[in-house]
């Protein structure tokens, strides 16, 4: 595998053919999940939009094949504030394998009053973190089965100046929605962090990366009909913002990379090159809080309990597991 200060530079216009691999995109019908899709399938990646909307997905899937001839997508679905159902989703992919999930997904509240999922936990800290985490327990197996497999969870600038209470996950205490997604999409990059460094001392091959999008915005977002259509307005009110932010398509470079590139590697993450903010994906250290140890233990910890299950990847025994932990 080549080294990423060896490897060619990455071009977002011209990515390395994927055919015969398998890839789960959370919240893939719709923003800059639906980008990611179009662009592993353009690749010849087999996609499998994860969505609780099956409408919004089947109109994403003949946008997708609009655009891309023999578009391999499929639909399952999804509905991450309900842990619980995740198993059967799992289930539902009919696959034996996988190469990839993009853990993209989410929801952001912008106003009172706190809401919470069926279970009682938050919705946006059930939704962005707790969801992720136990979809992640249960494509465990898949991901295991195949070589090399990666597992990429979508960040946000919102998390880096944020920092979480591990007294408070749920925000139950002075509910501030921009501050409970903030933190919740934190939980998120925290646990992308502790995967990767337990993955590593399990001698996983198994690898997780993070992303963040920069700054998307609908306006810079090229139309994908029936899925969005940009207004003429939009276009020309977004047209100053270009200089410093991106759209959705862009946005999405990232974790496609995160997903292709041979020579990423766990534990790091891909930002646009341009202070974060729009550009080709580079790598970059993650940031200073997302490797406190002590409070991804507790995270991890109170996840756990919250959802009942607990992601751990073994190696297969035999050859391949010996490897892998070599």
């Amino acid at each position: 595998m080549p080294s990423e200060s060896t490897a060619p530079r990455w071009d977002v216009h011209r990515l390395p053919r994927a055919e015969g691999r398998s890839v789960l995109v959370t919240g893939g019908n719709a923003g800059i999940g639906y980008f990611v899709a179009e662009q592993l399938a353009g690749a010849g990646a087999t996609v499998v939009l994860g969505s609780r909307d099956a409408a919004k997905a089947e109109a994403a899937i003949a946008s997708i094949g609009s655009r891309v001839h023999g578009a391999r997508v499929t639909h399952v679905p999804l509905d991450l504030a309900d842990p619980a159902s995740l198993g059967a989703s799992v289930d539902a992919l009919g696959l034996d394998r996988l190469d990839a999930v993009v853990h993209n997904a989410g929801v952001a509240l912008d106003r009172p009053p706190r809401r919470e999922t069926g279970a009682g936990h938050e919705l946006m800290f059930a939704t962005n973190h707790l969801g992720h985490f136990a979809l992640t327990h249960h494509l465990a197996p898949l991901l295991t089965a195949t070589p090399g497999s990666r597992i990429v969870t979508t960040g946000s600038f919102a998390a880096k100046s944020e920092r979480l209470d591990p007294d408070d996950l749920q925000s139950t205490r002075d509910y501030r929605p921009k501050r409970a997604y903030a933190r919740s999409k934190l939980a998120q990059m925290l646990f992308a962090v502790e995967l990767d460094r337990r993955l590593r001392a399990a001698g996983s091959t198994t690898s997780s990366v993070l992303v963040h999008p920069g700054g998307a915005l609908d306006a810079l977002t090229p139309s994908r009909p029936p899925v969005r259509v940009r207004t003429t307005g939009e276009r020309l009110r977004g047209l100053p913002l270009g200089l410093l932010l991106q759209g959705k398509e862009a946005a999405a470079w990232s974790a496609v990379r995160a997903v292709l590139d041979p020579s990423v590697r766990g534990g790091r993450m891909l930002s646009p090159r341009a202070f974060g903010l729009r550009g080709t994906p580079r790598t970059e250290p993650v940031w200073d809080h997302l490797t406190d140890t002590t409070t991804a233990a507790r995270l991890w910890a109170a996840s756990r309990d919250l959802t009942g299950v607990d992601p751990t990847f073994t190696p297969p025994a035999g050859p391949a597991g010996a490897a892998a932990g070599g």
